[in-house]
């Protein structure tokens, strides 16, 4: 629903700033700088100013890793609230969420800037009668003001224009807590810091007073919006008493959904008293609890991780590396250590895990992931243990009900299980049909080739997909260049050619037979060495993972074979490694044609090519188009 941007406290006044809207912490960050020039050294028992910027740091944390634990869905798949995933729309209205941090920070830093407060130097550590004023004052001041604001801004004119922003979508996350308009924000903030107020009017205040008040404040929001069910029904059946003193994620998602109950703040008691508890609350948390939301996935996609710096990309690291295309950003070089750490820990203690979902049609797609990375893949010693993995991951799914099973990038290498035929001739009677995709990925290939090309240059020749790419544009009467050095395997694929377009296949063994060819299909890593044989003016069609560096200014360069998912694809939040929104990987898209067709056959080993046209239609027929 659209706010009218002419009510008054209903937009932030920074918006127009964007991404600097972070200078407005700069005043802050001086004052502690001046601080600790004027002191010699890091004023942290004296500066105010340095413990909003520790709690901002903090606070920040906080909100995070309860997004992180909300999107692993390797623990938390099964006690997911509602089941609707978070998609680029959603992402992109509550970019802004910490807003109301913002906001928090600077009134806070004018107000100890004015010497409202104590200086912390005059203040003790900790201060139990403090702590006890606090919490009276939250139960007695906090909680019953915010569930009667919250009750008004549920009515008509000022849910329309403030509050129908924060209710834009049923499906929360740990940052929907922060996305509110400033009027809410404000509100919040007097909610908050009314417990703080009254034990520093009270002579009781002490610094981790405001610590802990602010984080556990901060805690509970995300908890409450973190979509996933974190407290046990039994302790609740055990305890009943304390089922009006804490909400749970259960009992918020009825309020953002149902929008006629349940306003506590942290406390349903207020709700009860109100009588505006949602009487479905506490069945809805058991059932979520014992894992009765649970779906099974209809397809699944196998992947694996590419290397460390990628492996920060999943969607439980960062929202904003997650939604957009892969890139390598600067500022996450610093983790490398921790990623790297992970990539150790996966190797000797990890198995399978699910990383992403969305729905399409009414069928939840799902994404898992092998711990292991790409350059594991040409360890002779590991192969074994990856071909294991990727057996039980298929046996795994095979068991659960899924019907298809979509191999990704490596782990349907062909050195590694033959394209994923080791799995099926090894369990003939498996139910759910093993695909690797590589006939679309194929068919994305041919289709971006313009209709007068008459000579291609091929590398990666004699790999499944190469050999597909050649048989089907000789037979288009299209020279092809297969550059190997292996004679054998040139013979192999032209004599399945039929007899009159043989002659269009032509082995070459130095790229300097493809100088004056200006089409290339690049299977196999170019350097620029390599690339510069390419005449100018040379397009580099490309399915080699990674793909290649753009070394030349005068050619250009495709992107991986790639295809759009349909428009009603539901939940879709995550970028698939380069892909742009809503675009995956063709071998992603072709185990979706094959589920979307019904096909009962397993699509492994090598690509039939007489199938590519009928593959490529099929896509089309169902909504994919090519990206």
């Amino acid at each position: 629903m659209a706010i009218s941007m002419a009510s008054p406290l209903s937009s932030w006044p920074w918006a127009f700033l964007g991404s600097y809207k972070y200078l407005l912490y700069g005043p802050v960050v001086g004052k502690v700088v001046q601080e600790w020039r004027e002191q010699g050294r890091l004023p942290l028992g004296t500066s105010w100013c340095l413990h909003l910027i520790l709690l901002l740091a903090l606070r920040s944390l906080t909100y995070q890793l309860w997004f992180s634990y909300g999107n692993m869905l390797f623990f938390t798949r099964r006690r997911r609230v509602v089941d609707d995933g978070v998609d680029f729309r959603q992402i992109d209205t509550e970019w802004d969420w910490d807003n109301m941090v913002i906001m928090q920070t600077l009134i806070a830093a004018v107000l100890v800037t004015s010497r409202v407060f104590p200086a912390t130097s005059d203040l003790s550590a900790w201060d139990l009668r403090g702590w006890a004023i606090a919490v009276v004052l939250h139960v007695a001041v906090s909680e019953p003001a915010f569930y009667w604001a919250h009750r008004a801004l549920h009515l008509g004119p000022l849910f329309s224009r403030y509050h129908s922003l924060h209710h834009s979508f049923q499906a929360t996350q740990a940052l929907t807590a922060g996305f509110v308009t400033p009027l809410e924000s404000l509100i919040l903030t007097l909610v908050a810091w009314a417990p703080l107020a009254g034990a520093f009017m009270a002579g009781h205040g002490s610094v981790s007073l405001v610590y802990g008040h602010i984080l556990l404040f901060d805690y509970l929001r995300s908890m409450g919006y973190s979509n996933v069910e974190v407290i046990s029904h039994k302790t609740f059946q055990d305890f009943p008493f304390l089922r009006y003193l804490i909400y749970t994620p259960s009992y918020l998602s009825l309020h953002h959904r149902e929008k006629d109950s349940n306003f506590c703040l942290f406390m349903p008691l207020f709700d009860a008293l109100g009588g505006t508890l949602n009487p479905k609350s506490w069945q809805l948390q058991k059932e979520v609890d014992l894992g009765k939301n649970h779906r099974v996935p209809d397809f699944v996609f196998l992947v694996h991780v590419v290397d460390v710096v990628s492996s920060m990309h999943v969607p439980f690291a960062f929202r904003a590396c997650s939604s957009l295309p892969f890139a390598t950003h600067l500022v996450l070089l610093p983790l490398w250590p921790i990623a790297f750490g992970f990539m150790l820990l996966q190797w000797f203690c990890s198995k399978t895990f699910t990383v992403s979902f969305y729905k399409l049609r009414g069928f939840l797609h799902q994404t898992w992931s092998v711990p292991r990375y790409g350059f594991q893949y040409f360890i002779p010693s590991a192969k074994k243990g990856i071909n294991e993995m990727i057996e039980l991951a298929i046996l795994r799914a095979d068991k659960m009900g899924v019907k298809v099973l979509s191999l990704a990038a490596l782990n349907k290498n062909e050195a590694l299980n033959g394209g994923g035929t080791l799995f099926v001739r090894k369990h003939p009677d498996l139910r759910v049909r093993v695909v690797h995709g590589n006939t679309l990925t194929a068919a994305v290939i041919l289709n971006e080739i313009p209709g007068d090309v008459a000579e291609v240059f091929l590398t990666g020749a004699t790999s499944k997909l190469g050999r597909a790419i050649a048989l089907y544009l000789c037979r288009k009467k299209i020279r092809v260049l297969m550059l190997t050095l292996s004679t054998e395997r040139f013979m192999n694929i032209q004599r399945e050619a039929p007899a009159e377009f043989q002659q269009y296949l032509v082995q070459v063994t130095k790229y300097q037979a493809a100088q004056n060819c200006k089409t290339w299909i690049v299977g196999k890593w170019l350097s620029p060495r390599e690339q510069r044989w390419a005449p100018a003016g040379t397009h580099f069609h490309q399915f080699v993972v990674p793909p290649i560096i753009g070394f030349r200014r005068d050619c250009t360069y495709g992107k991986l074979a790639a295809m759009r998912l349909p428009e009603d694809v539901e939940g879709l939040g995550t970028c698939e490694y380069t892909m742009g929104r809503g675009v995956v990987h063709a071998c992603h898209a072709g185990g979706v044609v094959h589920f979307l067709e019904g096909w009962d056959h397993h699509e492994v080993g090598a690509i039939d090519v007489d199938r590519i046209d009928a593959v490529w239609n099929a896509a089309l027929r169902h909504g994919l188009t090519p990206a």
